[in-house]
């Protein structure tokens, strides 16, 4: 944190770019198509550095993916929507005909 001297109060130093919500199915797809061009990276390396750098991006993203897996596997199933949940017809049924 740093203290803004002209508002007098902290700031973080670091300002996330995207505040919109994760969805969970979708970054467990980004991740997995990352690792897919991280694995074909390192297959290709031949400098030591960059095999190290594909070692380290494979090992993050792959916590990265068992992290998502593990918050899919604590959110609810949710069910499919349906338009209505009590037919509409039938009450209209039900009243006119008792």
């Amino acid at each position: 944190m740093r203290l803004d001297f002209h508002r007098n109060i902290e700031t973080p130093e670091y300002m996330e770019e995207d505040f919109t919500p994760v969805n969970i199915q979708e970054s467990l797809e980004k991740t997995r198509q990352d690792l897919e061009v991280a694995y074909a990276g390192f297959n290709n390396a031949v400098e030591i550095d960059l095999i190290d750098s594909y070692i380290y991006e494979i090992n993050s993203l792959q916590k990265r993916y068992k992290h998502l897996t593990d918050m899919a596997a604590q959110e609810p199933a949710q069910e499919p929507k349906r338009l209505y949940q009590h037919s509409p017809i039938r009450a209209l049924v039900s009243h006119v005909f008792g």
